[in-house]
């Protein structure tokens, strides 16, 4: 309730109502509440204007920290804070590049303090409104297919050459599990071996030639489907950032697929991705060669998935993802790593 009487009162309202040259609006539902406590995001019915709909993500950023896993940390809560002037930023700066891969459109911004306002398109508006708890092949394909003209888009030489600029104002390595923001739960990972990898296998992904923008949080809850199922957006860029592409994908099929299917169909799954990965490429990034990118990025594919499974274990050791397919993954990479 607080973030709607915020945003219903000056100035928050009257932005609103400014940006979208709107006479009026009302909050019509709360779409998602934001982790930890830290805002809303709310869908606005509005009057006049060009727009009947639009989404608030209205980020309100608390002096004290409630983590629903108990990680009320100041390193948990500055990497939250970061993680939405991320946002802010991309959607400032580079959210207009994504012109193969769809995203929400920003409509307007407002900071107020520590008061943040995201006016965004309303995809459920736009063609966009169905969200999974399961996918199809088709449905994990168009998926792929997003990531893969994602990474084509922003996809470049290694960026942290001198003659290549990382993107200003988001992570310099994207991803919300990153090595370097996680001192917290690698001290409470209780499997030495992984413990003592975990350098290792950060400094590999980090140190590959063929660098993009991960969108770093690429779960299928965070994808919006056509309801004919042929077309998909994608939402959530708290944790875009520098990276090796494989990290999205190996999140991204970890987080819709179970163990069995995805021992199953891996090289099938991979082998669409880097498909749709070198057409993308031929279309947007001419300059770059796809089959060099797709032999570094296949032979990291297995190293961003422990990567992810470090984290995880250190995080929630009881979590459902750390099945047998993950564990015999990672213990294949630390062997392969001695």
């Amino acid at each position: 309730m607080e973030s709607i009487a915020i945003i219903t009162s000056a100035p928050f309202s009257n932005f609103i109502l400014e940006a979208t040259s709107a006479s009026s609006f009302e909050v019509e539902e709360v779409i998602q509440e934001l982790w930890s406590g830290y805002g809303q995001v709310l869908r606005l019915r509005l009057k006049g204007g060009s727009h009947k709909t639009a989404v608030a993500k209205f980020i309100d950023l608390p002096d004290a920290v409630h983590h629903p896993r108990g990680w009320n940390t100041d390193i948990s809560h500055q990497r939250k804070v970061h993680s939405y002037r991320v946002e802010l930023q991309w959607y400032q700066r580079y959210n207009s590049k994504c012109q193969h891969s769809r995203t929400p459109q920003l409509l307007a911004t407002l900071q107020e303090g520590s008061q943040i306002l995201l006016l965004l398109e309303d995809l459920d508006a736009h063609g966009y409104p169905l969200r999974l708890n399961s996918a199809t092949k088709d449905q994990v394909d168009l998926c792929l297919e997003w990531l893969a003209k994602f990474h084509a888009t922003f996809l470049q030489g290694n960026a942290r050459s001198e003659n290549v600029k990382p993107a200003m104002g988001l992570w310099e390595t994207g991803t919300y599990w990153h090595l370097n923001t996680r001192p917290d739960e690698l001290a409470a990972l209780d499997d030495a071996e992984l413990k003592a990898k975990a350098p290792l296998i950060d400094a590999a992904l980090s140190s590959a030639y063929y660098q993009t923008l991960v969108h770093g949080d690429a779960k299928l809850a965070n994808f919006c489907f056509s309801e004919n199922g042929d077309q998909v957006a994608a939402v959530d860029f708290q944790y875009v950032g520098g990276g090796c592409g494989m990290k999205d994908v190996a999140y991204f099929l970890g987080s819709c697929l179970d163990e069995v299917t995805i021992a199953a169909h891996e090289g099938e799954l991979l082998d669409s991705y880097f498909n749709f990965l070198a057409k993308s490429l031929e279309l947007q990034n001419s300059s770059v060669n796809p089959s060099k990118v797709i032999t570094e990025w296949r032979e990291l594919y297995t190293l961003a998935w422990t990567d992810f499974h470090r984290f995880l274990k250190g995080w929630c050791p009881t979590h459902w993802k750390l099945n047998s397919y993950s564990e015999q993954t990672v213990q294949a990479v630390i062997a392969g790593l001695r």
